[in-house]
Protein backbone atom coordinates (compact mmCIF):
# COMPACT_ATOMS: atom_id res chain seq x y z
CA UNK A 1 0.00 0.00 0.00
CA UNK A 2 3.00 2.37 1.01
CA UNK A 3 4.74 1.69 -2.36
CA UNK A 4 1.51 2.62 -4.44
CA UNK A 5 0.95 5.52 -2.23
CA UNK A 6 4.81 6.73 -2.75
CA UNK A 7 4.60 6.06 -6.12
CA UNK A 8 1.50 8.43 -7.18
CA UNK A 9 3.58 11.09 -4.57
CA UNK A 10 6.42 10.20 -7.07
CA UNK A 11 4.03 10.99 -10.31
CA UNK A 12 2.90 14.07 -8.54
CA UNK A 13 6.05 15.55 -8.03
CA UNK A 14 6.79 14.67 -11.53
CA UNK A 15 3.91 16.54 -12.83
CA UNK A 16 5.39 19.49 -11.00
CA UNK A 17 8.41 19.60 -13.25
CA UNK A 18 7.45 22.15 -16.10
CA UNK A 19 9.51 20.40 -18.56
CA UNK A 20 7.28 17.42 -18.27
CA UNK A 21 3.75 19.52 -18.34
CA UNK A 22 4.98 20.94 -21.29
CA UNK A 23 5.02 17.27 -23.06
CA UNK A 24 2.10 16.22 -21.68
CA UNK A 25 0.50 19.12 -23.23
CA UNK A 26 2.03 18.65 -26.23
CA UNK A 27 1.20 14.83 -26.45
CA UNK A 28 -2.55 16.15 -25.66
CA UNK A 29 -2.34 18.83 -28.12
CA UNK A 30 -0.98 16.59 -31.00
CA UNK A 31 -3.57 13.85 -30.22
CA UNK A 32 -6.66 16.69 -30.39
CA UNK A 33 -4.75 17.54 -33.68
CA UNK A 34 -4.92 14.38 -35.06
CA UNK A 35 -8.15 13.90 -34.25
CA UNK A 36 -9.48 16.51 -35.79
CA UNK A 37 -7.69 16.03 -39.31
CA UNK A 38 -8.89 12.10 -39.06
CA UNK A 39 -12.27 13.63 -38.94
CA UNK A 40 -11.89 16.34 -41.81
CA UNK A 41 -10.00 13.39 -44.02
CA UNK A 42 -12.92 10.83 -43.41
CA UNK A 43 -15.55 14.22 -44.09
CA UNK A 44 -13.73 14.88 -47.38
CA UNK A 45 -13.94 11.22 -48.22
CA UNK A 46 -17.50 11.42 -47.63
CA UNK A 47 -18.02 14.14 -49.28
CA UNK A 48 -16.09 12.69 -52.27
CA UNK A 49 -17.80 9.45 -52.51
CA UNK A 50 -21.43 11.33 -52.14
CA UNK A 51 -19.99 13.04 -55.43
CA UNK A 52 -18.94 10.34 -57.09
CA UNK A 53 -22.02 8.64 -56.54
CA UNK A 54 -24.03 11.57 -57.49
CA UNK A 55 -22.25 11.70 -60.74
CA UNK A 56 -22.94 8.01 -61.62
CA UNK A 57 -26.29 8.51 -60.90
CA UNK A 58 -27.35 11.33 -62.64
CA UNK A 59 -24.85 9.82 -66.09
CA UNK A 60 -27.26 6.68 -65.34
CA UNK A 61 -30.70 9.07 -65.45
CA UNK A 62 -29.53 10.28 -68.51
CA UNK A 63 -28.42 7.22 -70.42
CA UNK A 64 -31.79 5.15 -69.23
CA UNK A 65 -33.60 8.39 -70.38
CA UNK A 66 -31.88 8.02 -74.33
CA UNK A 67 -32.54 4.21 -74.26
CA UNK A 68 -36.09 5.11 -73.76
CA UNK A 69 -36.29 7.55 -76.30
CA UNK A 70 -34.41 5.65 -79.13
CA UNK A 71 -36.57 2.97 -78.21
CA UNK A 72 -39.64 4.92 -78.99
CA UNK A 73 -37.71 6.20 -82.12
CA UNK A 74 -37.39 2.18 -83.12
CA UNK A 75 -40.75 1.26 -83.32
CA UNK A 76 -41.82 3.81 -85.73
CA UNK A 77 -38.46 3.64 -88.10
CA UNK A 78 -39.30 2.53 -91.71
CA UNK A 79 -35.91 2.79 -92.80
CA UNK A 80 -33.71 -0.22 -92.58
CA UNK A 81 -30.22 2.59 -92.35
CA UNK A 82 -32.09 4.77 -89.94
CA UNK A 83 -33.59 1.78 -87.84
CA UNK A 84 -30.21 0.54 -87.66
CA UNK A 85 -28.37 3.66 -86.42
CA UNK A 86 -31.33 3.95 -84.18
CA UNK A 87 -30.67 0.62 -82.77
CA UNK A 88 -27.18 1.15 -82.77
CA UNK A 89 -27.96 3.95 -80.64
CA UNK A 90 -29.98 1.90 -78.16
CA UNK A 91 -27.15 -0.46 -77.76
CA UNK A 92 -24.33 2.14 -77.37
CA UNK A 93 -26.92 3.96 -74.67
CA UNK A 94 -27.95 0.44 -72.99
CA UNK A 95 -23.82 -0.23 -72.21
CA UNK A 96 -23.51 3.26 -70.67
CA UNK A 97 -26.29 3.30 -68.49
CA UNK A 98 -25.10 -0.30 -67.39
CA UNK A 99 -21.51 1.00 -66.73
CA UNK A 100 -22.72 3.80 -64.53
CA UNK A 101 -25.10 1.54 -62.86
CA UNK A 102 -21.93 -0.46 -61.51
CA UNK A 103 -20.92 2.52 -59.70
CA UNK A 104 -23.62 2.49 -57.41
CA UNK A 105 -23.02 1.42 -53.83
CA UNK A 106 -26.20 -0.74 -53.71
CA UNK A 107 -26.01 -4.06 -54.05
CA UNK A 108 -30.37 -4.94 -54.48
CA UNK A 109 -32.66 -7.22 -56.26
CA UNK A 110 -34.00 -4.53 -58.24
CA UNK A 111 -30.63 -3.31 -59.07
CA UNK A 112 -29.81 -6.60 -60.39
CA UNK A 113 -33.34 -6.38 -62.29
CA UNK A 114 -32.24 -2.96 -63.85
CA UNK A 115 -28.92 -4.80 -64.78
CA UNK A 116 -30.68 -7.70 -66.42
CA UNK A 117 -32.81 -5.32 -68.57
CA UNK A 118 -29.94 -2.86 -69.43
CA UNK A 119 -28.39 -5.77 -70.69
CA UNK A 120 -31.51 -7.58 -72.50
CA UNK A 121 -32.11 -4.26 -74.37
CA UNK A 122 -28.29 -4.18 -75.44
CA UNK A 123 -28.13 -7.33 -76.98
CA UNK A 124 -31.40 -7.18 -78.30
CA UNK A 125 -30.93 -4.05 -80.14
CA UNK A 126 -27.76 -5.06 -81.03
CA UNK A 127 -29.09 -7.87 -82.80
CA UNK A 128 -31.95 -6.24 -84.67
CA UNK A 129 -29.67 -3.51 -85.93
CA UNK A 130 -27.62 -6.41 -87.49
CA UNK A 131 -30.51 -7.30 -89.18
CA UNK A 132 -31.23 -3.98 -89.94
CA UNK A 133 -27.94 -3.61 -92.02
CA UNK A 134 -28.68 -7.34 -93.43
CA UNK A 135 -31.46 -5.23 -95.00
CA UNK A 136 -33.72 -8.04 -93.28
CA UNK A 137 -36.67 -6.44 -92.24
CA UNK A 138 -38.00 -6.48 -88.71
CA UNK A 139 -40.66 -8.97 -88.05
CA UNK A 140 -44.15 -8.18 -86.02
CA UNK A 141 -42.57 -10.40 -82.83
CA UNK A 142 -39.33 -8.45 -83.14
CA UNK A 143 -41.61 -4.64 -83.28
CA UNK A 144 -43.76 -6.32 -80.39
CA UNK A 145 -40.80 -6.97 -78.26
CA UNK A 146 -39.41 -3.32 -78.70
CA UNK A 147 -42.85 -2.03 -77.88
CA UNK A 148 -42.33 -4.13 -74.44
CA UNK A 149 -39.05 -2.95 -73.81
CA UNK A 150 -39.81 0.59 -74.34
CA UNK A 151 -42.72 0.07 -72.03
CA UNK A 152 -40.29 -0.88 -69.32
CA UNK A 153 -37.54 1.85 -70.02
CA UNK A 154 -40.12 4.07 -69.05
CA UNK A 155 -41.07 2.64 -66.02
CA UNK A 156 -37.85 2.43 -65.30
CA UNK A 157 -37.16 6.49 -66.12
CA UNK A 158 -39.99 6.85 -63.57
CA UNK A 159 -38.44 5.04 -60.81
CA UNK A 160 -34.97 6.81 -61.16
CA UNK A 161 -36.95 10.08 -61.33
CA UNK A 162 -38.50 9.57 -57.97
CA UNK A 163 -35.24 7.97 -56.36
CA UNK A 164 -33.45 11.59 -57.53
CA UNK A 165 -36.05 13.47 -55.71
CA UNK A 166 -35.83 12.04 -52.96
CA UNK A 167 -32.25 12.65 -52.78
CA UNK A 168 -32.67 15.85 -54.27
CA UNK A 169 -34.90 16.52 -51.13
CA UNK A 170 -32.54 15.01 -48.75
CA UNK A 171 -35.23 12.37 -47.67
CA UNK A 172 -32.71 9.80 -48.80
CA UNK A 173 -28.43 9.61 -48.19
CA UNK A 174 -26.45 7.74 -50.26
CA UNK A 175 -24.77 6.27 -47.14
CA UNK A 176 -28.52 5.17 -45.96
CA UNK A 177 -28.56 3.37 -49.03
CA UNK A 178 -24.99 1.78 -48.60
CA UNK A 179 -26.17 0.90 -45.44
CA UNK A 180 -29.44 -0.23 -45.78
CA UNK A 181 -28.92 -2.24 -49.20
CA UNK A 182 -31.89 -3.68 -50.65
CA UNK A 183 -34.16 -2.66 -47.79
CA UNK A 184 -34.06 1.18 -48.56
CA UNK A 185 -33.77 0.63 -52.31
CA UNK A 186 -36.66 -1.71 -52.57
CA UNK A 187 -38.56 0.82 -50.24
CA UNK A 188 -38.28 3.62 -52.21
CA UNK A 189 -39.65 1.60 -55.52
CA UNK A 190 -42.53 0.26 -53.39
CA UNK A 191 -43.47 4.51 -52.82
CA UNK A 192 -43.09 5.02 -56.97
CA UNK A 193 -46.38 4.70 -59.09
CA UNK A 194 -46.89 6.15 -62.72
CA UNK A 195 -49.77 8.90 -61.03
CA UNK A 196 -47.82 10.03 -58.76
CA UNK A 197 -44.92 11.15 -61.17
CA UNK A 198 -44.80 14.22 -63.34
CA UNK A 199 -42.96 16.96 -64.72
CA UNK A 200 -39.93 15.00 -65.34
CA UNK A 201 -37.33 17.65 -66.55
CA UNK A 202 -37.97 19.72 -62.79
CA UNK A 203 -35.47 17.23 -61.33
CA UNK A 204 -33.22 16.50 -64.83
CA UNK A 205 -33.40 19.70 -66.58
CA UNK A 206 -32.56 23.25 -65.39
CA UNK A 207 -34.13 25.53 -68.14
CA UNK A 208 -32.68 29.16 -67.10
CA UNK A 209 -33.78 32.75 -69.75
CA UNK A 210 -32.61 31.27 -73.21
CA UNK A 211 -30.79 28.12 -72.93
CA UNK A 212 -33.22 24.99 -74.72
CA UNK A 213 -32.53 25.63 -78.82
CA UNK A 214 -35.38 22.91 -79.68
CA UNK A 215 -35.00 20.08 -82.58
CA UNK A 216 -31.54 20.17 -84.46
CA UNK A 217 -29.83 22.45 -82.22
CA UNK A 218 -26.92 20.46 -81.81
CA UNK A 219 -25.72 20.65 -85.36
CA UNK A 220 -26.67 24.66 -85.37
CA UNK A 221 -23.25 26.11 -85.50
CA UNK A 222 -21.30 27.32 -88.75
CA UNK A 223 -17.61 28.01 -89.68
CA UNK A 224 -19.16 30.48 -92.49
CA UNK A 225 -21.32 32.64 -90.33
CA UNK A 226 -23.49 33.54 -93.06
CA UNK A 227 -25.63 35.96 -91.10
CA UNK A 228 -23.17 37.55 -89.70
CA UNK A 229 -22.52 40.64 -92.24
CA UNK A 230 -21.24 43.81 -91.89
CA UNK A 231 -17.87 45.68 -91.79
CA UNK A 232 -16.06 45.05 -88.26
CA UNK A 233 -17.17 47.73 -85.89
CA UNK A 234 -15.13 49.58 -82.46
CA UNK A 235 -16.41 49.42 -78.93
CA UNK A 236 -17.80 53.30 -79.02
CA UNK A 237 -20.25 51.94 -82.08
CA UNK A 238 -20.91 49.00 -80.44
CA UNK A 239 -22.22 50.87 -77.35
CA UNK A 240 -24.41 53.01 -79.37
CA UNK A 241 -26.08 49.96 -80.95
CA UNK A 242 -26.59 48.25 -77.95
CA UNK A 243 -28.43 51.40 -76.62
CA UNK A 244 -30.43 52.15 -79.53
CA UNK A 245 -31.41 48.38 -79.39
CA UNK A 246 -32.84 48.91 -75.26
CA UNK A 247 -33.69 52.18 -76.04
CA UNK A 248 -32.06 55.19 -74.83
CA UNK A 249 -35.41 56.08 -72.51
CA UNK A 250 -34.60 52.95 -70.65
CA UNK A 251 -30.83 52.77 -70.77
CA UNK A 252 -29.91 54.39 -66.88
CA UNK A 253 -25.70 53.80 -66.83
CA UNK A 254 -24.12 51.50 -69.47
CA UNK A 255 -20.31 49.98 -68.51
CA UNK A 256 -18.05 47.87 -70.96
CA UNK A 257 -17.54 43.73 -69.64
CA UNK A 258 -14.46 43.94 -72.39
CA UNK A 259 -14.81 41.59 -75.56
CA UNK A 260 -15.03 38.16 -75.70
CA UNK A 261 -12.44 36.60 -78.41
CA UNK A 262 -11.95 33.33 -77.25
CA UNK A 263 -15.47 32.34 -78.77
CA UNK A 264 -17.26 31.21 -82.24
CA UNK A 265 -18.75 34.99 -82.63
CA UNK A 266 -16.14 37.81 -81.31
CA UNK A 267 -18.37 40.34 -79.27
CA UNK A 268 -18.17 43.42 -77.37
CA UNK A 269 -20.22 42.81 -74.04
CA UNK A 270 -21.90 45.37 -71.95
CA UNK A 271 -23.95 45.58 -68.69
CA UNK A 272 -26.92 47.83 -68.55
CA UNK A 273 -28.71 49.19 -65.57
CA UNK A 274 -32.61 49.99 -67.03
CA UNK A 275 -34.93 52.66 -65.33
CA UNK A 276 -37.00 50.46 -63.22
CA UNK A 277 -36.64 48.89 -59.80
CA UNK A 278 -35.40 45.53 -61.03
CA UNK A 279 -31.78 44.89 -59.13
CA UNK A 280 -30.46 42.84 -61.08
CA UNK A 281 -28.62 44.28 -64.48
CA UNK A 282 -29.32 43.75 -68.04
CA UNK A 283 -26.54 41.98 -69.81
CA UNK A 284 -26.10 42.36 -73.88
CA UNK A 285 -23.65 41.50 -76.64
CA UNK A 286 -22.97 42.90 -79.64
CA UNK A 287 -20.79 41.24 -83.04
CA UNK A 288 -17.74 42.75 -84.00
CA UNK A 289 -18.61 41.97 -87.37
CA UNK A 290 -21.28 43.83 -88.36
CA UNK A 291 -22.53 45.20 -85.43
CA UNK A 292 -25.90 42.35 -84.51
CA UNK A 293 -26.88 41.98 -81.51
CA UNK A 294 -25.50 38.34 -80.88
CA UNK A 295 -27.89 38.19 -76.74
CA UNK A 296 -29.68 40.73 -74.93
CA UNK A 297 -30.89 38.80 -71.28
CA UNK A 298 -31.75 39.84 -67.96
CA UNK A 299 -34.06 38.81 -65.10
CA UNK A 300 -36.54 39.83 -62.92
CA UNK A 301 -39.45 38.48 -61.10
CA UNK A 302 -42.80 37.79 -62.88
CA UNK A 303 -45.88 37.64 -60.17
CA UNK A 304 -48.81 36.99 -62.39
CA UNK A 305 -48.98 35.88 -65.89
CA UNK A 306 -51.96 37.68 -67.50
CA UNK A 307 -50.74 37.25 -71.08
CA UNK A 308 -51.90 34.58 -72.91
CA UNK A 309 -49.31 31.75 -75.21
CA UNK A 310 -50.52 33.32 -78.40
CA UNK A 311 -50.19 36.74 -77.05
CA UNK A 312 -46.77 36.61 -76.71
CA UNK A 313 -46.27 34.68 -79.61
CA UNK A 314 -47.64 37.76 -81.65
CA UNK A 315 -45.68 40.19 -79.15
CA UNK A 316 -42.63 38.09 -80.37
CA UNK A 317 -43.26 38.31 -84.19
CA UNK A 318 -44.11 42.01 -84.17
CA UNK A 319 -40.88 42.80 -81.55
CA UNK A 320 -39.06 41.09 -84.43
CA UNK A 321 -40.42 43.00 -87.33
CA UNK A 322 -39.49 46.45 -85.48
CA UNK A 323 -35.87 44.77 -85.23
CA UNK A 324 -36.05 44.40 -89.12
CA UNK A 325 -36.21 40.51 -88.92
CA UNK A 326 -39.28 39.36 -91.39
CA UNK A 327 -40.86 35.83 -92.00
CA UNK A 328 -40.19 34.31 -89.07
CA UNK A 329 -42.28 31.64 -87.30
CA UNK A 330 -42.81 29.70 -83.84
CA UNK A 331 -41.69 26.43 -83.39
CA UNK A 332 -41.18 25.05 -79.65
CA UNK A 333 -41.52 26.87 -76.33
CA UNK A 334 -40.60 26.69 -72.67
CA UNK A 335 -42.42 28.03 -69.98
CA UNK A 336 -41.00 28.62 -66.66
CA UNK A 337 -41.77 31.36 -63.09
CA UNK A 338 -44.33 33.45 -65.65
CA UNK A 339 -41.74 33.77 -68.67
CA UNK A 340 -41.99 31.98 -71.80
CA UNK A 341 -38.87 31.18 -74.29
CA UNK A 342 -39.92 30.87 -77.91
CA UNK A 343 -37.62 29.54 -80.63
CA UNK A 344 -38.12 31.14 -83.98
CA UNK A 345 -36.97 29.84 -87.34
CA UNK A 346 -37.27 31.53 -90.46
CA UNK A 347 -39.54 30.71 -93.49
CA UNK A 348 -39.30 30.92 -96.98
CA UNK A 349 -41.75 30.16 -99.91
CA UNK A 350 -43.66 28.29 -96.85
CA UNK A 351 -40.60 26.28 -96.26
CA UNK A 352 -39.39 26.46 -92.36
CA UNK A 353 -35.65 26.75 -92.30
CA UNK A 354 -35.00 25.41 -88.75
CA UNK A 355 -30.68 26.39 -88.56
CA UNK A 356 -32.10 30.14 -88.52
CA UNK A 357 -33.44 29.96 -85.41
CA UNK A 358 -33.80 33.05 -82.80
CA UNK A 359 -35.25 32.20 -79.54
CA UNK A 360 -36.92 35.30 -77.29
CA UNK A 361 -37.73 35.52 -73.55
CA UNK A 362 -40.51 37.34 -73.19
CA UNK A 363 -42.60 38.00 -69.86
CA UNK A 364 -46.30 36.84 -69.51
CA UNK A 365 -46.90 39.93 -66.97
CA UNK A 366 -46.72 42.49 -69.22
CA UNK A 367 -44.90 41.25 -72.68
CA UNK A 368 -41.77 42.87 -72.49
CA UNK A 369 -38.65 41.35 -73.92
CA UNK A 370 -36.77 39.98 -71.44
CA UNK A 371 -33.92 38.22 -74.03
CA UNK A 372 -32.62 37.59 -77.26
CA UNK A 373 -30.33 34.94 -79.12
CA UNK A 374 -29.89 35.19 -82.43
CA UNK A 375 -26.81 32.63 -82.79
CA UNK A 376 -28.70 29.90 -85.00
CA UNK A 377 -29.31 33.11 -87.33
CA UNK A 378 -25.96 34.67 -87.56
CA UNK A 379 -24.28 31.23 -87.98
CA UNK A 380 -26.91 30.41 -90.96
CA UNK A 381 -29.02 33.00 -92.35
CA UNK A 382 -29.67 33.56 -96.07
CA UNK A 383 -31.72 33.08 -98.57
CA UNK A 384 -31.66 29.92 -100.06
CA UNK A 385 -31.85 28.50 -103.57
CA UNK A 386 -34.68 25.52 -102.43
CA UNK A 387 -33.93 22.40 -103.91
CA UNK A 388 -36.52 20.77 -106.32
CA UNK A 389 -38.85 18.16 -104.68
CA UNK A 390 -38.75 15.24 -106.55
CA UNK A 391 -40.38 13.10 -104.09
CA UNK A 392 -44.19 13.90 -103.64
CA UNK A 393 -45.61 14.41 -100.27
CA UNK A 394 -48.18 11.24 -101.14
CA UNK A 395 -44.75 9.13 -102.09
CA UNK A 396 -43.00 10.10 -98.87
CA UNK A 397 -46.39 9.07 -97.17
CA UNK A 398 -45.55 5.44 -98.60
CA UNK A 399 -42.44 5.02 -96.46
CA UNK A 400 -44.06 6.21 -92.89
CA UNK A 401 -44.50 3.77 -90.37
CA UNK A 402 -48.36 2.58 -91.03
CA UNK A 403 -49.12 2.89 -87.42
CA UNK A 404 -48.12 6.57 -87.63
CA UNK A 405 -51.51 8.99 -87.19
CA UNK A 406 -50.34 12.01 -89.12
CA UNK A 407 -51.49 15.25 -87.87
CA UNK A 408 -49.67 18.04 -89.85
CA UNK A 409 -47.60 17.74 -93.06
CA UNK A 410 -44.95 20.41 -94.72
CA UNK A 411 -41.91 21.24 -95.88
CA UNK A 412 -38.81 22.27 -93.96
CA UNK A 413 -34.97 22.53 -94.33
CA UNK A 414 -32.67 20.53 -91.48
CA UNK A 415 -29.56 20.79 -91.16
CA UNK A 416 -27.64 17.73 -90.66
CA UNK A 417 -24.29 16.41 -87.83
CA UNK A 418 -21.67 17.04 -91.25
CA UNK A 419 -23.35 20.46 -90.92
CA UNK A 420 -24.74 20.15 -94.47
CA UNK A 421 -28.64 20.89 -95.09
CA UNK A 422 -31.23 18.78 -96.20
CA UNK A 423 -34.82 20.03 -97.81
CA UNK A 424 -37.45 17.98 -96.21
CA UNK A 425 -41.02 16.44 -96.01
CA UNK A 426 -42.05 16.98 -92.04
CA UNK A 427 -44.76 14.86 -90.85
CA UNK A 428 -45.48 15.27 -87.70
CA UNK A 429 -48.05 12.45 -86.24
CA UNK A 430 -48.86 10.20 -83.22
CA UNK A 431 -48.27 6.23 -82.28
CA UNK A 432 -49.33 5.19 -78.97
CA UNK A 433 -49.87 8.50 -77.80
CA UNK A 434 -46.87 9.41 -78.51
CA UNK A 435 -45.71 12.35 -80.93
CA UNK A 436 -43.29 12.25 -83.28
CA UNK A 437 -41.59 14.51 -86.22
CA UNK A 438 -40.42 12.54 -89.06
CA UNK A 439 -38.38 13.62 -91.82
CA UNK A 440 -38.37 12.03 -95.18
CA UNK A 441 -35.70 13.76 -97.51
CA UNK A 442 -37.75 15.68 -100.61
CA UNK A 443 -35.08 14.50 -103.20
CA UNK A 444 -34.08 10.77 -102.53
CA UNK A 445 -37.31 9.68 -100.07
CA UNK A 446 -34.68 8.82 -97.76
CA UNK A 447 -35.55 8.77 -94.11
CA UNK A 448 -33.14 11.27 -92.74
CA UNK A 449 -34.35 11.67 -88.52
CA UNK A 450 -36.52 10.91 -86.34
CA UNK A 451 -37.55 13.28 -83.16
CA UNK A 452 -40.00 12.14 -80.01
CA UNK A 453 -42.20 15.53 -79.28
CA UNK A 454 -42.50 15.78 -75.42
CA UNK A 455 -45.59 17.88 -74.25
CA UNK A 456 -44.55 18.89 -70.56
CA UNK A 457 -46.91 21.28 -67.85
CA UNK A 458 -43.79 23.78 -69.43
CA UNK A 459 -43.52 23.68 -73.00
CA UNK A 460 -42.88 21.41 -75.99
CA UNK A 461 -39.59 19.63 -76.34
CA UNK A 462 -37.87 17.94 -78.78
CA UNK A 463 -35.53 14.75 -78.24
Amino acid sequence: MGSIKNKLIDWKNRLKDRHMLSIIVVLFTIIVIMGIIIYKKQAEYRQASENQYNMAFYELVDYVQNVETYLAKSLISSSAEHGAETLTHVWREANLAQAYLSRLPIDSVELEKTAKFLNQVSDYSYSLSRKNINDEELTEEDLSNLEELHGYSVELENTLNQLSADINEGRIKWDELTKKGTVAFAQEVSNISKSSFSNIEENFHEYSGLIYDGAFSEHMTSDTKKGLTGDNIDEEKAKQIAIDFIGQDRVQEISSNGKSENTDIITYDFSVKVNNENEENMNISITEKGGHVLLMNYNRNVEAETISQDRANELGINFLKSKGIENMKETYFLKQDGIITINYAYTQNDVVIYPDLIKLKIALDNGEIMGIETKGYLNSHEERNIGEVKVSKETAKETLNKNLEIKSENLAIIPTEWKTEVLCWEFKGTVDDTDFLVYINAETGKEEDILVIVDTPNGTLTH
